[in-house]
């Protein structure tokens, strides 16, 4: 058996001069700051293209990458940017995205290097489109986006809608332009994702991805696929995505994604999702799915509802997907996200399946003796002190309730010598789960400022928070020393 821990940080959290975090140096530097510290994993949020709310869950398409992790530095040195085009941008403040200013700057340059780069990079961005025939179908949605002023696709004329076979070819030749510049920009994207991959499994760095249960509707996908969702005649769903009341929040959670039509997708044997998870793992080496326990059954609220709270539990597909996806895509390895409501057919869901679930170290207070107190971790689980949507641990313990954190000191053995964080960091360490993962933010310390998602609240400061600066060489050792300590360097050890 292995042992081993990794650090959840996203892309966009990386420190850069230009807004927001990329796939160059210091994505790769970050990766070396992994080694140094003896990781094995760095995990990270959904890498698509963000849409309502810049929300990495809420993307345009499974398939495509965020145009925004495109590093510019790397283009600079490539020639398809010229230093005089960064001039006058504005990227915000440091240590936040800001999204706003992003798609003002960046997708221009972004065009400017389509124009430059197209001719230097022929034959291979060619060979890059004959290798990927879904970016010929995002491109043409982007493409029609932008031509029809950034309507949802539902709202598009209804040949353009209903993807009427000569009106798309018409399209095709009026935007031809705009469609390569966008697979241009995917190219670009899988180009450097491939260089930090490379470096990456070069360094001994698993990379672990995360893909979200639903897809936005206004996606390329549903545009694509309107029959695989539960759509009315005109394209609106019947029935959205969302989670109940908890503790958590009283009205519940309205994500608003279209829910799947789950009999077609049978009658298919899973093949969207069999491709789609094929396609994540081109970029990963193991992959969370997110909100797992919606395959055993799901929220479903009405159209048009204000809040989750006239949802009901559906069945969902259980383990015939798990089946579908384990002997369809056998060579991928998955992280089951079991968090949410739970019930024992949910828990035999996840041991049917096989996949290690998740231990949250901020969930273990809130009850008696919890599957999420570290005595009842197994083996086959991820431990994590807390993920993006949870506090960080520094705000945990400064606006949890004494009680709690009273809890949490007394089971932990927590001193302040040792400092209370730290010996979170024991915790999780020391736990039997196979892996232990910690948030870059706990590591560091950081408090409220540094939470990367509120979930159910609309604002600028979820998915925007940035490194202003790489940890540095003496964390890099004192997290080494723990990893060792607790046998977490991917050696073997005895069961």
């Amino acid at each position: 058996m292995k042992r081993e821990s990794g650090i959840l940080l996203h892309i966009s959290s990386l420190p850069t001069k230009y807004g927001i975090g990329t796939l160059g140096e210091e994505a790769f530097r970050f990766i070396d700051f992994l080694k140094a510290a003896g990781q094995t994993y760095w995990q990270v949020l959904p890498i698509g293209p963000t849409s309502y709310g810049d929300s990495p869950y809420q993307s345009c398409s499974v398939y495509a990458g965020n145009p925004y992790f495109v590093d510019l530095d790397t283009l600079l040195k490539e020639g398809i940017l010229k230093p005089e085009d960064l001039e006058n941008c504005f990227w915000g403040k440091p240590g936040r995205v800001d999204y706003g200013a992003l798609y003002y700057y960046r997708l221009p340059l972004l065009e400017r290097a389509y124009s430059r780069g197209r001719s230097l990079r022929k034959a291979e961005f060619a060979a890059f489109r004959a290798a990927n025939p879904w970016v010929e179908d995002y491109a043409l949605f982007m493409a029609l986006k932008r031509k029809f002023g950034g309507l949802p696709w539902n709202q598009w004329p209804e040949k353009a809608a209903r993807r009427d076979p000569d009106a798309l070819a018409r399209y095709r030749e009026e935007l031809k332009e705009d469609i390569s510049c966008f697979a241009f920009t995917q190219y670009l994207f899988d180009e450097q994702w491939s260089r930090l991959s490379a470096h990456a499994k070069a360094q001994g760095i698993r990379l672990i991805g995360d893909i979200p249960i639903y897809v936005t509707l206004d996606s390329c996908d549903v545009w694509l696929n309107p029959q695989l969702f539960q759509l009315d005649e005109s394209c609106a769903p019947t029935g959205v995505a969302g989670c109940p009341p908890d503790g958590f929040s009283e009205d519940g959670q309205l994500w608003g994604n279209p829910l799947y039509d789950w009999a077609r997708h049978e009658a298919t044997d899973f093949a969207w999702w069999k491709e789609r998870v094929r396609a994540s793992a081109r970029f990963f080496d193991l992959i969370r799915i997110d909100h797992f326990r919606g395959l055993e059954s799901y929220w479903a609220v009405p159209f048009g509802e204000e809040t989750a709270r006239n949802g009901k539990w559906v069945k969902g597909p259980g383990m015939k997907l798990v089946k579908a996806l384990r002997e369809g895509v056998p060579e991928v390895d998955f992280i089951a996200e079991d968090l949410g409501y739970q019930t024992p057919e949910v828990e035999q869901l996840l041991k049917d399946s096989g996949f290690p679930g998740m231990k949250v170290l901020e969930f273990a207070f809130y009850g008696e003796n919890g599957d999420y107190l570290p005595h009842n971790h197994t083996q086959n689980s991820v431990c994590y002190i807390g993920t993006h949507d949870n506090y960080t641990l520094a705000q945990w313990l400064a606006e949890e309730s004494e009680e709690t954190v009273a809890k949490a000191v007394k089971y932990l053995a927590l001193t302040k010598e040792e400092g209370y964080i730290r010996g979170f960091m024991r915790a999780g360490m020391s736990s039997v789960s196979r892996i232990f993962v910690a948030q870059m933010q706990d590591w560091l310390e950081l408090g409220a400022e540094a939470r990367m998602n509120a979930p159910g609240a609309l604002s600028t400061a979820n998915w925007s928070w940035r490194l202003t600066e790489l940890p540095g060489e003496e964390l890099a050792a004192e997290i080494l020393e723990m990893t060792k300590r607790y046998a977490r360097t991917g050696e073997p050890v005895h069961a």
